[in-house]
């Protein structure tokens, strides 16, 4: 007679337990045990409680493979899902092995566990057992959403009101009940050069702008124009062979569909923006043409020209970053790119690979959220739908952007290089970003090479290269399908999968309310044509083209659900549901941990000395996936 040990643990959060028969198989490389019902007598299975058990067999069961677990109803009790984390077994020759759990059980599933351990297909064949997922796991899926329209009623019944605003100072009247450090800092700033310049670098879109070495054809901005904001002495030229100069071109802007509102055809830019980096270090704006084509029509704002004539191309400039940035930035570069990854994963690693078990904590409830942003915010009758594009010219949008996404663009290190921002001054984003991507390339690549001990092992294992053909072939619609050929090829891969699902969408998504809940700094919509004359517009222009008080809410509303953290919160390098068996991994996680943990100190420390903090990308601010 055999006995094995069973230490069965019930999730903590909320309504985990489950007052429900609950049965266990084990199956080994000897036979299988009797079905086995897990009883102590009394309640079980109580939120966060570890019950032991134990499962007697006539003799061992060998290699101990499997564990089937069964959950059956108690009486005539009303249906409740139970959600196992694990299951640790003693077997008698002393071996304690871990069966990862961590999902919902309803009645009548039979759910097969395999042990901890990392085992790629060669070694997972070699002990005869089959894998098929019959359905998505529900560790994807399990959710709690603010829906919009409760944000909405805290904003003093504004909601729908098609009011326009009388002044500028009446839209802090929304802000009654939420705002934050950095938000009401925006309401103050936001007019200003270099804090329009900084947020370029270091707000919610540190995305798009190059160091400009040559002048486009198609933007003829002249020395004499732009010389008294350049160092005394100076030249544009001069500047541009300093590296002093950047460009923000939003040609793939240029010839977008824009929806209707109250009868009008609605308008967007696809500018240009120049920006000097003076000696002060500050990125300040210097020329604006709010279209590609040069005329008369389409002057060249300055910094000279009038208050609200300068503001107004300013405005619009931001409009259009704005809704680059939802659409590309923030839900196709984040969002749906982790949806790719998510659902290659589940497709191509079985649950005991190791690549599954690094990767899948990165795309918890990615699913579930990615699903509800289709329903509530980009759908057609989502929130940004009332953009100035509208739902189908950001569709396009990204249908535009996607043919141009490369690999190397989504790799920091490479992006930074090719935009020409290696060393321009009081870059947080990029000395953060940096930082971080190279702790993650450090975890990765321990773990990999740990069960990648060559570049044959990366090339033999089949579920890999499935992996990463699905990626290719579906997520970037064929472009460039391939194997991995080398151990290295697989850990940048995977570091950028994890740095993309982590701190870059804490980049793009953690500062939309602080940047953009003041309307007039980042609107998705704007009213009026833009100006194509100098010298006619007034603070009612700018009042007349900003969206009105119902719309106005609308986007503020959005932007508190989206930058709101729930309560069920996993930062990033947390692992609260043990995957790996093996010590070694372990180890791993311990020492990535205590990196990100001295990171956070040192941008605790740089912090302090600034009067714009940049906090977006300190780890205890960055989730380990995508869930809001």
């Amino acid at each position: 007679m055999a006995g094995y040990k069973l230490e069965v643990t019930t999730g903590d959060m909320t309504n985990a337990g489950t007052f429900d028969h609950i049965y266990v198989t084990l199956i080994g490389t000897g036979g299988r045990s009797e079905r086995t019902e897990m009883d102590n007598f009394g309640v079980d299975f109580k939120t966060g409680m570890t019950s032991i058990y134990t499962v007697k067999t006539c003799s061992s069961l060998g290699k101990l493979l499997l564990v089937k677990v069964e959950k059956d109803p108690f009486f005539f009790l009303p249906e409740t899902q139970w959600y196992c984390s694990k299951i640790v077994v003693t077997t008698p020759e002393g071996d304690v092995i871990l069966f990862p759990c961590y999902r919902w059980i309803s009645r009548g599933e039979l759910v097969e566990l395999r042990g901890g351990r990392g085992l790629k297909k060669k070694t997972f064949l070699s002990i005869n057992i089959s894998i098929l997922f019959n359905c998505l796991p529900f560790a994807v899926f399990f959710f709690t959403f603010s829906y919009l329209s409760g944000a909405e009623l805290m904003f003093k019944g504004l909601a729908g009101s098609t009011e326009q605003w009388k002044s500028i100072e009446d839209i802090k009247k929304i802000f009654w009940s939420k705002t934050t450090k950095m938000s009401e800092y925006v309401t103050e700033h936001w007019k200003e050069d270099d804090f329009y310049g900084y947020q370029f670098l270091n707000g919610i879109n540190p995305n798009v702008i190059k160091k400009c070495s040559e002048l486009p054809p198609n933007f003829p901005v002249t020395e004499e124009m732009v010389k008294p904001f350049l160092d005394k002495g100076s030249s544009l030229q001069k500047e541009m062979e300093k590296g002093n100069i950047f460009l923000y071109d939003l040609k793939r802007m240029d010839g977008l569909p824009t929806r209707v509102c109250d009868g009008e055809l609605l308008h967007v830019t696809a500018g240009l923006c120049l920006f000097y980096m003076n000696p002060e270090n500050k990125l300040m704006p210097i020329a604006i043409q709010l279209n590609q084509q040069p005329s008369e029509q389409n002057p060249i704002f300055l910094p000279s020209d009038t208050e609200t004539d300068w503001l107004l191309a300013k405005m619009f400039i931001k409009n259009a970053d704005s809704m680059l940035h939802q659409s590309v930035y923030h839900l196709m570069n984040t969002h749906y790119l982790a949806e790719v990854f998510t659902v290659s994963t589940l497709r191509s690693f079985p649950v005991v690979h190791p690549l599954y078990k690094l990767l899948f904590p990165h795309f918890r409830y990615t699913l579930q959220i990615n699903i509800m942003a289709r329903n509530h915010i980009f759908g057609p009758d989502g929130i940004l739908s009332t953009s100035s594009l509208g739902s189908e010219g950001l569709t396009e949008l990204m249908r535009r952007a996607l043919s141009e996404t490369t690999y190397s663009s989504l790799c920091l290190p490479e992006n930074i290089t090719a935009r020409g921002l290696k060393s321009i001054p009081n870059f947080y984003y990029r000395d953060d970003g940096l930082k971080l991507w190279n702790i993650i390339n450090r975890f990765v690549k321990a773990t990999v090479g740990y069960y990648y001990p060559s570049d044959k092992t990366v090339h033999k294992d089949t579920e890999l290269q499935e992996w990463i053909s699905e990626i290719f072939t579906h997520g970037f619609l064929g472009n460039k399908a391939s194997d991995f050929y080398t151990v290295e090829e697989v850990i940048k891969f995977i570091t950028m999968v994890i740095f993309t699902v982590s701190a870059q969408h804490a980049a793009v998504n953690s500062g939309q309310f602080d940047y953009h809940s003041w309307v007039p700094n980042g609107s998705l919509l704007l009213c009026k044509p833009p100006p194509n004359t100098k010298g006619q517009s007034s603070m009612k222009t700018i009042l007349e083209t900003l969206p009105n008080v119902g719309h106005t809410v609308s986007i503020a509303a959005m932007l508190w659900v989206l930058s709101e953290m729930y309560t069920d919160v996993v930062p990033l390098g947390t692992y609260p549901e043990e995957q790996f068996d093996e010590p070694v991994p372990k180890q791993m996680i311990n020492k990535f941990q205590a990196e990100l943990s001295h990171l956070r100190g040192v941008i605790t420390t740089r912090n302090s000395q600034l009067e714009v903090p940049y906090t977006y990308l300190n780890p205890t601010q960055i989730e380990n996936s995508i869930t809001i």
